[in-house]
């Protein structure tokens, strides 16, 4: 077996804008393993800025990783415990490999057209005006669960705008998240939670920083909001950890990024923790290309958490690759009619 990794720039269609800054390329990598003549392929979902493996020598590791493949996926996957993303992008390529088909990993229901994954529409942070007009987009096109990021703009505008939502649509038509990103600060979080839960929404991602684990927990008791836990499991790597970290705060949800997090295994961990104590869950991808999204999106297909997903990313960037990824009526559906076209 052999093992190549290749950089590649995603560009925005738009330069989308997060309480973190405004987001114009997203930088990704890919693991191509190639053994008797077949091809798997990984993606190595880094994001600067966020990623607890965005570290000067990652490239190195990358490197390193290629040169000693030979060691098998369990062998590499506790060697690189420190780097989530190139853990998934080596499951990935792993699975590719071995598949029939390089871009069908877990084959289901899904993978053959006949079923869908419903996901949320993302709103990007903007002007009053352009958030206004992507809600009204999401709701034309059909998605019955909304998702908003705030905490970079006036907090009364945001409160405005969900305001004008809610008086077109009640909770029945439309479930309303929102993600702060970590904007809040702890002593003005509960409030804000307050104010924001006027509105019937069904949960806050990360309302303050993550790695302060008291006031959170503070937070998730008093809330009058379901809170999600998202930016806060990036860096816990041991089980040990996770489980010290879902009974210290006591969320209502954790949100599983599997770039971030440690692939599919670091997820199911994660899953097996959520599950024997009772807290909600969720999937959404990192703004991977369609190659990770891919992934992402087939094997949240079999977990069969009915949820919806945060698998809407794909349709992000102009220079994406073409895949069977189609975004219809608020779901995510893989159209077998259509061709992957995988080139840098």
């Amino acid at each position: 077996m052999t093992a190549t990794y290749q950089q590649y720039i995603l560009n925005f269609k738009r330069p989308s804008g997060t309480s973190r800054g405004i987001l114009k390329t997203k930088e990704t990598w890919f693991i191509i393993l190639e053994e008797n003549k077949k091809q798997g392929i990984g993606e190595c979902g880094l994001l600067r800025g966020l990623s607890v493996d965005d570290v000067p020598n990652y490239e190195d590791k990358l490197k390193w990783t290629c040169n000693n493949i030979h060691l098998g996926l369990d062998l590499l996957l506790e060697a690189l415990i420190e780097f989530p993303s190139i853990q998934f992008g080596l499951e990935m390529a792993f699975k590719s490999l071995k598949s029939n088909h390089k871009f069908e990993l877990f084959p289901s229901e899904f993978t053959q057209g006949d079923d869908t994954i419903p996901i949320n529409g993302l709103i990007w942070m903007g002007t009053e005006d352009f958030m206004k007009q992507q809600v009204k987009d999401k709701i034309e096109a059909g998605f019955s669960c909304i998702k908003m990021k705030i905490g970079a703009i006036d907090f009364q505008t945001e409160l405005n705008l969900l305001k004008s939502i809610r008086q077109e649509f009640s909770s029945k038509d439309i479930e309303l998240r929102v993600d702060a990103n970590g904007a809040f600060q702890p002593s003005e979080a509960l409030e804000k939670l307050k104010r924001l839960s006027e509105f019937d929404l069904h949960s806050i991602e990360q309302p303050i920083k993550q790695g302060q684990w008291q006031e959170m927990a503070r937070l998730c008791e008093d809330t009058p909001l379901a809170i999600a836990l998202d930016e806060e499991l990036i860096g816990v790597f041991s089980g040990t950890k996770k489980k010290d970290l879902l009974e210290t705060i006591k969320p209502q949800y954790i949100i599983l990024k599997p770039s971030f997090v440690g692939g599919f295994k670091g997820s199911q961990e994660w899953i097996h923790l959520a599950n024997q104590h009772h807290v909600g869950w969720w999937i959404t991808s990192a703004l991977e290309s369609n190659v990770g999204l891919n992934a992402v999106a087939q094997w949240t297909y079999i977990l069969g958490n009915k949820n919806p997903q945060g698998l809407g990313t794909g349709s992000l960037f102009t220079n994406n690759f073409e895949s069977p990824l189609q975004v219809k009526n608020g779901n995510l559906q893989y159209q077998k009619n259509i061709n992957w076209n995988f080139k840098f």
